[in-house]
């Protein structure tokens, strides 16, 4: 018999939840100027990974409207190319974050990896809803893949990788680049995505309230994305790629999500449909996470086990590529 007590937390993350006066649970369009008003600028040292990576600012143009979208290129220094390049796209529930946020985890698997970064500084709903961030993703994308020699880039060895709502933009260009003969890309690493605006699933409900982000937060996300259609009948699925009945000819998918968060349901039934389409993904449910949770807590043994996984599937795919 199922119930909506959500399930127990890791210990580990439990107290590093408890201990994070921000965390954002049941946000709403107030809160956003607010929680604006509290990012803190990443410092230069991190961006480059206290100089093991090289910047470079870049400017290509949004599928929306031509306006230059900002990217930020980081190159290993050390490592010979061409170089595979993980195509990052921030979290921040559409409506957060800029290109430096959440960073991090993602320079870190490229330093283990040879990769490059090029992470996208797209427009922000409630300003810019749909389809603007999508398609400043998606411009942002051609562009680094147009210009890839440039770079010392290999065009043929782009994963998209996002986190959170990045995550649900990251599947989203996938999918806008299949359907619009974009660019073939070598995987989606689409980490805890916000895939589907209908806020209908168990998980959602079973959540209400809990973790850093609840039932009343991610209404008001996809509220500012969609306007009045969010959960409504006519959404595409280029807006919310949770609704996509069809995944086939997707390249492969490493999905990952925890066991108390919002997304839990919504992940686990999109890895199935690739599945379902004969497509390759894997799936991880991490037991006793919540959202975001090595974020939150990077040195438990949970978040370490997590980004454990992300390095393997990557090392994985680089090596059959």
């Amino acid at each position: 018999m199922s119930t909506t007590t959500p399930p127990p937390l890791d210990p580990a993350i439990a107290l590093a939840l408890a201990a994070d006066p921000d965390a954002v649970v049941g946000m709403t369009a107030e809160d956003i100027p607010v929680l604006r008003a509290r990012a803190v600028p990443v410092p230069e040292h991190e961006v480059t990974r206290y100089g093991t990576f090289e910047r470079t600012d870049l400017r290509f143009r949004s599928a929306a409207d031509g306006a230059a979208v900002p990217v930020v290129l980081l190159r290993p220094v050390r490592t010979s190319g061409p170089l595979p390049v993980l195509f990052h796209i921030h979290g921040g529930g559409l409506v957060l974050g800029g290109p430096l946020d959440d960073l991090s985890a993602t320079l870190d698997l490229a330093a283990r990896t040879g990769c490059a970064v090029a992470t996208v500084d797209y427009r922000l709903a409630p300003e810019h809803p749909y389809p603007t961030p999508l398609l400043d993703c998606y411009g942002g994308l051609v562009g680094v893949h147009e210009t890839a020699r440039e770079w010392n880039l290999d065009p043929t060895r782009i994963v998209v990788s996002g986190v959170s709502a990045g995550g649900g933009l990251a599947a989203a260009v996938t999918l806008w680049s299949r359907d619009h003969d974009g660019p073939d890309l070598l995987g989606q690493l689409l980490v805890c995505p916000m895939l589907d605006d209908r806020n209908a699933s168990f998980s959602a409900r079973q959540m209400r309230g809990a973790g850093t982000w609840d039932l009343t937060a991610n209404a008001t996300a996809w509220h500012a994305y969609l306007g009045d259609a969010a959960a409504g009948p006519d959404v595409p699925v280029h807006a919310a790629p949770g609704r996509a009945e069809d995944l086939r000819g997707l390249p492969p998918a490493f999905v990952d999500v925890a066991s108390v968060e919002t997304f839990r349901d919504e992940c686990v039934a999109y890895a199935n449909r690739i599945w379902q389409c004969g497509g390759a993904a894997e799936l991880h449910v991490w037991p006793g996470g919540n959202h975001a949770f090595d974020f939150l807590a990077p040195w438990a043994p949970l978040s370490q086990d997590a980004r454990a996984a992300r390095l393997a599937w990557l090392r994985r795919l680089l090596l059959d590529a």
